[in-house]
């Protein structure tokens, strides 16, 4: 989405606070993402350990 309009043109068409939320919504995926693979990963070694 950020490619094809910068944060400017989203502040002017949008409004700030709309802006804000879709930056911030974009950053926290990333995280989010990250967060499901830790968790993903830490149950698998939990698993092997049971056997």
């Amino acid at each position: 989405m950020f490619e094809n309009l910068t944060f400017i043109q989203l502040i002017s068409n949008l409004g700030f606070p709309i802006a804000i939320s879709v930056y911030l919504l974009h950053r926290f995926e990333k995280r989010i993402r990250e967060l499901e693979r830790a968790v993903s990963e830490m149950a698998k070694i939990m698993e092997n350990k049971k056997d």
